[in-house]
């Protein structure tokens, strides 16, 4: 998504955790203003905390400078004009008196809060999750790691078991296996010779796993049922599948490692915080253990009403 199509979009309340931390505000001196609402200034580091809203995720860490460099010169126009937007709304309830409504200032303390969270959360798993870190992860997890197992395949899939016999047969006869599975396999596959290309053991229903799996190159099953119909499978190939690299297999490790730290450190603060359950029956008993059981309903009488 672009960035001008970004600023047709509602602010988010909240930013990801995964998001790099949002550029620093501009230094007095380099923070000009840039429009006034009602004699209140708008200057560059309120645009540009507009922008942190609506902007890429690998744009929001550059500097105050360089980011305004980048930003089109109609997209800037547009921050500005939704910043202005922005101050304009908020006044406009300050004025109406909504920020002393007791409902508003609930929602804008939990807001508060939620930022203080993730604020705190990022600032504490940031210094661990580091290209080293995600390096170490990868070569610990899948550097030395054999590849899953994988066949490479041809089936001829037709409705009932004569069928797939007399398709055994023809193979078996010498005629080419991927001619007779274009001539009557009823898969869209057959186009191409029935080949499903390489697979793992889990990609496919577990009567075609387990047959194929255990064949050899070259070898050809009888006939199998399985959901679909009947199967008669060609084993090609099998190989260990290529191990992801460690740029594929990046982005997977950060998220991974992030909700690691993210979950230990939720579990530090809750451990060292004094926590007093009000909510919870007392040790050792239930709310119900003095209560009378109900009055038992005769046969074919319909339950009373229970009162509210």
């Amino acid at each position: 998504m672009t960035l001008a199509a970004a600023l047709l979009l509602p602010v988010a309340p909240h930013a990801a955790l995964a998001q790099a931390p949002a550029a620093p505000a501009a230094a007095p001196a380099e923070d000009p203003i840039l429009a006034r609402v009602d004699g209140q200034p708008i200057r560059l580091s309120d645009v540009l905390a507009t922008a942190q809203d609506v902007m890429p995720a690998d744009m929001r860490d550059l500097p105050p400078a360089t980011l305004m460099q980048v930003i089109p010169a109609e997209v800037r126009r547009q921050l500005v004009e939704r910043t202005i937007t922005e101050r304009a709304l908020t006044a406009a309830a300050r004025a109406a008196g909504l920020d002393k409504e007791e409902a508003v200032r609930r929602r804008i303390q939990r807001a508060e809060e939620q930022e203080l969270q993730q604020a705190f959360l990022a600032r504490e798993v940031a210094a661990s999750v580091t290209d080293t870190a995600l390096r170490a992860r990868y070569d610990q997890e899948h550097g030395k790691r054999q590849g899953d197992e994988e066949v490479r395949a041809r089936h001829i899939l037709l409705k009932t078991e004569p069928e797939a016999q007399a398709a055994l047969a023809a193979v078996k006869g010498g005629e080419d296996f991927a001619a007779v599975a274009r001539r009557l396999s009823t898969d869209p596959g057959s186009r191409d010779g029935g080949d499903l290309g390489f697979f793992k053991r889990g990609d496919m229903v577990p009567e075609f796993a387990e047959a194929a799996f255990a064949m050899k190159p070259g070898e050809l099953s009888a006939p199998v049922k399985s959901p679909f119909g009947w199967h008669v499978i060609k084993v090609e190939e099998r190989r260990a599948a290529p191990v992801p690299s460690f740029e594929e297999s990046r982005q997977q490790l950060r998220q991974q490692m992030l909700q690691e730290q993210v979950d230990a450190v939720v579990q530090r603060i809750r451990a060292s915080a004094k926590v007093e359950r009000l909510d919870q029956p007392p040790a050792g008993g239930s709310l119900l253990d003095n209560a009378a059981p109900p009055a038992a309903t005769p046969p074919g009488a319909r339950p009373a009403p229970q009162r509210r």
